[in-house]
């Protein structure tokens, strides 16, 4: 039996808090409080980022304050966390991989991930098809230097190209497993209609980490229409199922179930969100 996947967490929830050295210790011994034993650190919140991506990332609802001033590496591990990944770009991995090794080094983490493309058509199958050759090149170029390459999709994969398939289906069945696996979130995955837990069987145990977050409305009283706004929501506030989508993290080996609610927070506090989402966690993962 493989050993149960890590309670984890994204650094993203906890961008916008962590305004100083001492803020950001005191929220991740709070972490570790609720029963988190891993964060998931993104490169461009680990160093100073530039003004672009901090207006892109603030644009999307997810902020991230200060935190590529604070050190991380020294941090995480003092609070006993483990780093499960590192969010890189393919472009840095292309450009630069020896760097990318010795900030994963820094960090005490073997695992990089991909989380999609910016500016790009996930609807032209052409530059799909490229995207798994540059795939298939990262990964081989990161395994020379003892890291793994997933993959994380958002919805936009899940557009379907005339032939009917969507980039999902190419990016699964065009990557070498021996190259690349998947960190599926299955939060995106629903949004865009596909079925996290068909997906997360399809992938079997090239699901290496899994994103969860719940789906659905925290709204309460009368509605002036029966239609709903649906949002990310805590582990077990929605209709998600969750019971199900961290049995089969389970079941496939993966290292860890990643928490990340990025807004529509629980009395709008970060840290209320992550200590709801982490009882769902202690009850499923023991």
């Amino acid at each position: 039996m493989p050993a149960r996947p890590l309670r984890a967490i994204q650094q993203i929830q906890i961008g916008s808090i962590a305004s100083s050295e001492a803020r950001a210790r005191d929220v991740l011994e709070r972490l570790v409080a609720y029963g988190y034993e891993g964060i998931e650190l993104n490169g461009f919140m680990t160093r100073p980022s530039s003004l672009l991506v901090r207006a892109l990332t603030r644009a999307a609802g997810m902020p991230v304050g200060r935190a590529g001033r604070l050190d991380w590496a020294a941090l995480v591990p003092a609070v006993g966390l483990r780093v499960v990944a590192l969010h890189e770009d393919l472009g840095t991995i292309e450009r630069d991989p020896d760097e990318v090794a010795r900030q994963a080094d820094r960090f005490g983490t073997d695992t990089i991930v991909i989380t999609g493309m910016y500016r790009f058509d996930y609807g032209d199958e052409a530059a799909v098809g490229d995207l798994v050759a540059r795939l298939n090149a990262a990964g081989r170029t990161l395994r020379e230097r003892g890291l793994r390459l997933l993959y994380h999709n958002h919805s936009v994969e899940f557009r379907r190209a005339h032939s009917g398939r969507t980039a999902m289906d190419t990016i699964i069945d065009g990557t070498d497993p021996e190259f690349v696996g998947f960190e599926l979130d299955c939060f995106w995955a629903a949004s865009a209609g596909a079925d996290p837990l068909a997906l997360m069987r399809r992938l079997g145990s090239r699901l290496e980490l899994c994103h969860l977050t719940d789906r659905g409305s925290t709204r309460t009283g009368s509605s002036l229409t029966p239609i709903d706004r649906i949002d990310s929501v805590e582990l077990g506030a929605g209709n998600l199922d969750i019971d199900g989508l961290v049995a089969q993290s389970a079941t496939a080996g993966a290292r860890a179930v990643v928490v990340e609610t990025h807004r529509n927070w629980i009395d709008g506090s970060p840290l209320r969100s992550a200590e709801v989402s982490a009882e769902a966690l202690n009850r499923l993962l023991v």
